[in-house]
């Protein structure tokens, strides 16, 4: 296999590079990297002649990266997260684990079943530093993929994820969701053909319980009229509580309504059930920190 890359061109480049693109200013991407203002300089003229291209233009006393620059830097940051990837995989393989630890998880996950995950997590490991991602299915799937975090409690993808190991935390149910006030009497479980006609508030796209709202309305043969949607599950329940309009929540966060927001099961053919697990990539099945907490969400799995 031959390679053409100019030896002028080196990661270390790349990233002062990333970094100038992302400050603007030389001084400020020096700060970023903590190295001194003449080596960032020196690494980007250096960059440009490996290139042989122009990445800059000067304009006055400042330097403005062309359109060939803005190219590469979409490039140079898909090299710099695989790379970092590959790193991360490659030392989990090797059995060494870092102290640090970054949980993806889903907001409706952070007044139960998260705090619990890290708690029973430190108890094993106390010297871990765990940091806590917050964001939707899709987002913390893409964080997972590219290493910004190790792993994710969320809902497990449908299909076989053939990439990720997955640990089973509990299965919850979908209900109907209406202001606890609401003078409207409503049955014991909630036909959803009668709510045609009906204003609904959701989440955004890419949230698992937003996937699970659009296939009860698929199956009740009609698109809800959504009037507002919220990034995130507590924001979801205001709109709820504040009258809004309808929504479907998972049963886990019934302790973050309070008195706002009442919960009714659906008739039969519109319930669904979610499976909330951790997910880690494959590669890192040999990780000792994700084995440990692999296992405490075993425990957890036993104890519910």
């Amino acid at each position: 296999m031959k390679f053409e890359i100019d030896s002028e061109i080196t990661l270390r480049k790349l990233e002062i590079f990333l970094a100038f693109i992302q400050s603007g200013n030389i001084s400020k991407a020096a700060e970023l990297l903590d190295t001194s203002p003449v080596s960032v300089h020196r690494a980007l003229h250096s960059l440009e002649q490996g290139m042989k291209c122009q990445l800059f233009r000067r304009e006055g006393r400042a330097l403005m990266p062309t359109a060939a620059a803005a190219l590469l830097a979409e490039t140079a940051r898909e090299v710099i997260d695989a790379m970092a990837r590959g790193i991360s995989l490659t030392r989990a393989a090797a059995g060494i684990s870092s102290d640090r630890l970054r949980i993806g998880s889903l907001y409706s996950l952070t007044a139960d079943i998260a705090p619990q995950v890290i708690t029973q997590l430190k108890a094993r490991r106390p010297e871990l530093r765990i940091e806590l991602v917050l964001g939707s299915n899709d987002d913390l799937l893409d964080k997972l993929n590219r290493s910004q975090i190790d792993a994710v409690l969320m809902g497990i993808p449908s299909g076989e994820p053939h990439a990720f190991e997955v640990v089973p935390l509990f299965e919850d149910e979908i209900y109907f969701a209406c202001p606890a006030d609401s003078s409207q009497p409503l049955p014991d479980e909630i036909d959803l053909r009668d709510y045609r006609e009906a204003d609904f508030v959701a989440l955004t796209d890419g949230f698992v319980t937003y996937h699970g709202f659009l296939e009860a309305f698929r199956i009740a043969g009609f698109t809800p009229k959504i009037v507002s949607q919220a990034s995130d599950i507590f924001s979801l329940i205001s709109l709820v509580s504040a009258g809004m309009g309808f929504t479907l929540l998972p049963g886990r966060v019934k302790d973050a309504l309070g008195n706002r927001v009442r919960l009714v099961p659906l008739a039969p053919r519109f319930r669904m059930r979610q499976t909330i697990g951790l997910l880690f990539l494959h590669a890192r099945e040999h990780d000792p920190t994700l084995l440990s907490l692999a296992a405490v969400c075993r425990q957890i799995w036993r104890q519910r």
